[in-house]
């Protein structure tokens, strides 16, 4: 029988917090399918280069590929970390191998257009909410918080580009038999792609967490340490107003925030870029998940007060 939805204002219809058992599925044929479609594109785009640039670009696209099916079949906030930076670059890839071989319409059109799903299916919220929850301990439920606004309107694809560029142009220059400018490419390429992934993984650790004692906001970019708010302190969990004054806690995210209604103010520190903190007290405040309405069903069914 399927688990019970709950109505909330705002919001048709919540999500269902036990996920599909399709979707894990669902990410993994989407990855498995890129070499046969992908892969015959990428071959003929690499066809009249020298041996050892066609080597080296087949042995990372290939361990790339495996090491990302690794990922779907264990599912881990990190895994999904790797997922969205690979998904969008076998888009690229296609793209790229698509003008390089001037592949057959048939033949490129199935090559984007799979590479396309892929990406689009590893930034579904319902993926995210999956691979989070795989390294979720005993009885809590995670649920990201969406990224900053800010990043989304430039900085974090130019980080994305940063760190595809820096994993791959070393190899390939080295492989072209460009010695020093690989060399120099290889060291500087993963030292700036080693600091943007710890960076774009620490998005993917930002939640919002149901545990048995009530919920748990865990966001270094808003909030200097994780706070339990306890559910005998919580007086309603809630669709925000729009002429709401709570703390705005979303960092601009784009998206349904929520309010948290306290029924006493509680400390936080708050993070304030120059500065070690601000700390303060609030009975009010707002945050942004990916999937609203399963926060809501999740908080309902742990007895928390839903509005």
């Amino acid at each position: 029988m399927p688990p019970a939805l709950v109505r909330v204002p705002g919001v048709r219809k919540s999500r269902r917090v036990t996920g599909s058992p399709v979707l894990p599925w669902l990410v993994r044929l989407t990855w498995v399918v890129l070499p046969f479609t992908v892969g015959p594109v990428l071959a003929d785009a690499l066809d009249e280069r020298s041996v050892p640039v066609r080597s080296t670009a087949s042995v990372g696209l290939w361990l790339v590929w495996a090491v990302v099916l690794v990922a779907t079949l264990v599912p881990r906030d990190v895994g999904l970390t790797v997922l969205r930076i690979a998904a969008p670059a076998a888009l690229g890839a296609a793209l790229l191998g698509v003008g390089w071989a001037e592949a057959a319409r048939p033949a490129a059109a199935l090559a984007v257009s799979t590479a396309s799903v892929a990406a689009a299916v590893a930034f579904l919220p319902e993926v995210g909410w999956l691979f989070v929850n795989g390294s979720a301990y005993g009885d809590e439920r995670r649920h990201l918080l969406r990224a900053p606004g800010s990043l989304l309107l430039g900085p974090l694809p130019l980080a994305w580009a940063a760190l595809v560029t820096g994993v791959v142009g070393g190899p390939l220059l080295l492989a072209s038999e460009r010695w020093l400018a690989g060399a120099a490419a290889t060291v500087v390429g993963l030292a700036v792609a080693g600091v943007v992934a710890r960076a774009l993984h620490s998005l993917t650790r930002r939640w919002a967490v149901l545990v048995p004692a009530g919920l748990v906001l865990k966001d270094h970019l808003t909030i200097l340490d994780p706070v339990l708010f306890r559910r005998t302190e919580i007086e309603v969990l809630r669709v925000a107003p729009a002429d709401t004054d709570a703390l705005d806690l979303t960092a601009a995210a784009p998206g349904l925030a929520l309010e948290l209604r306290l029924l006493d103010k509680v400390a936080l520190v708050r993070v304030v870029p120059g500065s070690k903190g601000q700390q303060g007290r609030t009975a009010r405040l707002l945050f942004t998940p990916t999937r609203p309405g399963a926060v809501l069903h999740d908080a309902h069914e742990r007895r928390i007060p839903v509005g």
